[in-house]
């Protein structure tokens, strides 16, 4: 695996079906070494979930959205689920890990998330768990996390298609 620079994610940005689409501003979003997801909303869970070997039994709890006053949202220490505004569309050739930006550290707060998987598409959601007992104030479209993309050394046969593909897209 090698993990893709500036220039390879741009060129997989101008294809038919680019690796990301519905920047709220490309030229900022796209780092030398990823790409940077940013804040569409921001959700408070409600009940217990159920996690199980074969996904038989799970559930997910459900999840409430919460407002923002103007383009502000001021969030207690706690959990949170957060969805992005852009849709990753991932080639059977790439994965992708994300990280949470520094700065967000910084703030007291992270993003917990799995791996990107080969063929995954969707507008995905992460954990926002903020730490800080203060609490954490998020702008609308704030940048909050880093994807960095990985060539893999085969393509996949059967790229993602679990129960998130298509996940908060018109296609799901």
């Amino acid at each position: 695996m090698s993990m893709l620079s500036k220039n390879e994610l741009n060129k997989l940005l101008e294809v038919d079906k680019p690796l990301v689409e519905g920047f709220v501003n490309q030229e900022l979003q796209v780092q030398p070494n990823g790409i940077e997801l940013t804040l569409e909303s921001v959700h408070s869970l409600n009940g217990k979930g159920t996690i199980d070997f074969d996904n038989s039994k799970r559930q997910i709890p459900e999840s409430i959205p919460l407002d923002f006053n103007e383009e502000w949202i001021e969030l207690e220490k706690g959990i949170y689920k957060i969805i992005f505004n852009e849709i990753v569309n991932i080639p059977k050739t790439i994965a992708a890990l994300a990280t949470p930006r520094s700065s967000l550290i910084r703030a007291g707060a992270t993003l917990e998330t799995a791996v990107w998987d080969a063929g995954y598409r969707g507008r995905s959601e992460c954990l926002l768990v903020v730490y800080n007992p203060n609490g954490l104030k998020l702008q609308k479209n704030a940048r909050l996390i880093q994807l960095v993309f990985y060539t893999l050394h085969t393509e996949v046969d059967e790229g993602y298609n679990g129960k998130y593909q298509n996940e908060n897209t018109c296609s799901q």
